[in-house]
Formats: structure tokens, sequence, C-alpha cells
């Protein structure tokens, strides 16, 4: 696999000690025992605490909290995580959520520890077969999906439509980020968005969000964790989602892994066409924004997954692997603040 740089899910860690003591106290009374030790966990991008808690009892708890002053979606997003988490079914491969608390701008999620680690990047193929077996395990366990959530159509549908809205203009204007293929497929990919609507329908219990820093590996089981995503859908979107990412960081192309893998027989190529194509507006677009308050390195991590969904159309539509999937290399810097991930 490829031993390329690649961008890191990495935010603006808080660690444990500069929460306001009395916040603190408030949840150390709630865990019933005080926090001896606390160990900052690095990946993903809450910018917000994500530490492993050593209690003075000897429990350990992972204990999630963000501030709305940091950035005001964060809270809205641990809500909705803590709805879905208490919901999920025992056969879900998710930790058990303990509670959740709000104290002025702070909301908090306590879980259960999983005593694993994330995959190990550049990704190694032993576990990414863990990883995809999980996927497929998940999927057959949770359909029909066993909670009452949104459909991924009704769930997404502000965060697609990019094409359809502004595809002309790229193809028109060119705006330097996008690249040659892009603008001259402008047009085709404002024609087949709007298909990922239909393309998506499905009663599957879809995490939404998996990437490395949303997986855990313990000795015998696959964990995935930060469920605020969670909708219903058509049971391979999941393993579409979260294959841009794994090429990203060093994994084979997407193609590679989608094609053969049991989810994809359901899937047909005008549907998965529909999805990419969605999905790369999703990442480009996204990604050629001034980032989030809190959140400094979101937009390169968009951005490079939006170049790996091109190269994947690239391939599905002209046989070509073009390494760079046609999109240049992050190579530049929006300036000032922007509203939403």
């Amino acid at each position: 696999m490829s031993r390329r740089p690649f961008p890191a899910a990495r935010g603006q860690r808080v660690p444990y000690r500069r929460v306001p003591l009395p916040l603190r106290r408030r949840w150390e009374g709630r865990l019933g025992s005080p926090v001896v030790r606390a160990r900052t966990q690095r990946g993903g991008f809450s910018p917000g605490v994500a530490a492993r808690l050593e209690l003075a009892d000897g429990r350990r708890v992972f204990l999630k909290a963000v501030s709305a002053e940091v950035n005001p979606d964060s809270p809205g997003l641990y809500r909705r995580e803590a709805r879905v988490a208490a919901a999920l079914p025992a056969k879900a491969p998710a930790p058990a959520l303990l509670w959740m608390d709000e104290e002025g701008p702070w909301v908090a999620l306590a879980f259960e520890e999983v005593d694993g680690r994330p995959p190990r990047l550049p990704w190694r193929r032993a576990e990414l077969t863990r990883v995809l077996d999980a996927l497929h395990r998940s999927s057959r366990d949770l359909t029909p999906s066993p909670l009452a959530l949104p459909s991924f159509a009704r769930a997404h549908q502000a965060l697609f439509g990019h094409w359809d809205a502004r595809g002309r203009a790229v193809g028109a204007s060119g705006p330097a980020p996008f690249g040659p293929w892009v603008r001259g497929r402008a047009r085709d990919l404002a024609r087949l968005e709007p298909g990922w609507r239909r393309a998506s329908a499905g009663r599957s219990l879809l995490h939404c969000d998996l990437r490395e820093d949303n997986v855990l590996l313990t000795s015998r089981r696959v964990f995935f964790v930060d469920w605020p995503w969670a909708c219903q859908g058509a049971p391979w979107i999941d393993l579409l989602l979260f294959l841009p990412s794994v090429a990203m960081q060093g994994g084979p192309p997407p193609w590679e892994l989608f094609d053969p893998h049991p989810l994809a027989e359901e899937a047909s190529p005008a549907k998965v066409d529909a999805l990419l194509v969605a999905l790369a507006g999703f990442f480009l677009f996204r990604g050629a924004a001034p980032p989030p308050p809190g959140l400094p390195l979101v937009r390169r991590f968009q951005w490079e997954q939006g170049r790996q969904v091109v190269r994947w159309l690239r391939y599905r539509w002209e046989g070509v692997d073009a390494e760079n999937g046609g999109v240049p290399a992050f190579a530049f810097r929006p300036s000032g603040p922007s509203a939403s991930p």
C-alpha cells in the first residue's frame, strides 16, 4: 500500500485538566469517583475534550465534551449522537453510552471505555480486512434498521446538490482549485447528481461517517464510534463513504475494495455513480471553503477525499487511474471562518 504523505484527522483537543474545575467536579460526581488520570485521544476533528479517564475506584470511561463557545455547531451534534447511542441495540458495533450532561455552553458524553486502538496508518491489509468484514456484519445485523431514523436523502439533503447549483459555473469560469478534468465534466456532474436521492434509498442503519479515526480495534472486535450522522439507507453506502479516506491514507484504490465486496452486490452502476458525484461535490466545495471555527484542518481532509472520489469516477468512466483524480493537491489557503463543517 502507498506510503505517500496524507492528512490526518486531527482537531484542536482540549485537555481534561483545562476544563473549568466546577465542571470537572460535576462530571466526576456523575461518574461516582474522582479522575486520577486523563489521556487525551488525538484522532478526530471535534474541538473539545476526548479523553480516556482512569477513576480512583479502578474503573475507566471515555469522555467527550465540547463548548458552544469554541464551535457553535458541535453541541447539537453531541446531542444527536447521545440520542442515537442511547437507542443502539447491543448487537451494534458501538460502545455503550453511560450518560449525557449539559451545563452552560458545555455538552458532555460518557461512554464505556473500549480497550482498543485506531487502525495504524498507512492502512495495513490485515486491519483493513477486519474493518471491511465488520462493515458487512454490521449491515447484516442492522437491516432493517432497529432505529426509526430519517432516510439518508432527508438527513443529508443540505450537504449535497453542489454540482446542480454551481456545476455550470465551474465548467464556464474554471476556478483554479478544481482542475481541468472536473471543469470538463461539469455538465455531466450536474446532470447525474440529482439521482443520489433515489440511489440512496434503503432500510439499513448507516453510520455515515466512517474513517480511521472513528474505528477502534480490539483483539477480538471492531467498534465504530461517533454516530451523530446515523440514518437509514442502502446497505452499501457506508462502504462507499469509507473508501475515499482509505485510499487517501495509504490504502488501495476505492474500486479494488468496493467492487468485490458483498455489500456492493446490490449497488447498480447508476446508483454508485450518482452517489459518487454527489460526494465529490460535497468534499470539493466544502474543502474549498474557509475552515469552521475550531476546525482548522478539516478542509484539507475533505479536499483530499474529494480528489479520491474524482479519481474513482475517472476510473469508472474512462478506465484511467489518475492518482491525483484530476484535481490539484490542497495548495490554497482560504481565509476567515466558516459556519459549518
